[in-house]
């Protein structure tokens, strides 16, 4: 799916000053659960490294972290380390030690409720079910964040157990409508970290 690619981009610039904005690929670390729905956070914000040509590769904060510069405005990429159900370890960590207030930490996940190449952005909110927001919101005591809901498709039937369906692999037709959705996610991160949520969620909420 990804390609990764060798080397910066000519267009890269070394992010300078303070972190201002955090954003979090959700995800669960390791070959195996590579490709599975509950790693489109991960793969989101993988496509924009890969656009912005940097890495999210170095070790810190429970996570493996990147930085470039959004729109003027050094941000700080992560994808948790912990598996989902202890983000809000790496998200805690990353945001005190920056002093990055929760309303600046943009959280991009996974959705059952959205087909894939379907994507929702919310200001803010509860966790709906979604482990992962549920420990971020545990650890961090707000629910102040924004989030990018990526849709990786709705279980075949009620009585499909949620964790298989959630660990299950994109079917190749999945797969290119993800990748179809991935560069309106990465123009919706860099409108979302210029203060531009509104402009994002009229533009991209489907």
């Amino acid at each position: 799916m990804l390609k990764m690619f060798a080397g910066k981009s000519p267009f890269y610039r070394s992010p300078t000053g303070p972190v201002e904005f955090i954003v979090v690929g959700l995800g669960n670390p390791g070959k195996e659960y590579e490709m599975t729905r509950h790693n489109a956070g991960f793969l989101s914000v993988d496509y924009f490294a890969q656009k912005n040509g940097f890495r999210i590769d170095k070790l810190k904060f429970k996570s493996l972290c990147g930085d470039c510069m959004v729109g003027g405005k050094r941000v700080l990429f992560l994808k948790p380390s912990t598996f989902m159900n202890l983000s809000g370890q790496a998200v805690t960590e990353a945001a005190a030690f920056y002093k990055v207030p929760m309303e600046r930490v943009l959280v991009v996940m996974d959705d059952i409720s959205l087909e894939p190449g379907k994507m929702r952005i919310r200001r803010k909110g509860s966790d709906g079910g979604h482990n992962g927001i549920k420990n971020i919101i545990y650890l961090s005591g707000s629910d102040q964040f924004p989030r990018i809901k990526v849709g990786v498709g709705a279980k075949p039937n009620p009585n499909y157990d949620l964790a298989a369906w959630v660990l299950s692999r994109f079917t190749s037709q999945e797969q290119q409508a993800l990748e179809e959705v991935f560069p309106k996610v990465a123009q919706s991160i860099e409108l979302i970290v210029a203060g531009k949520i509104d402009q994002a969620m009229n533009q991209f909420n489907s």
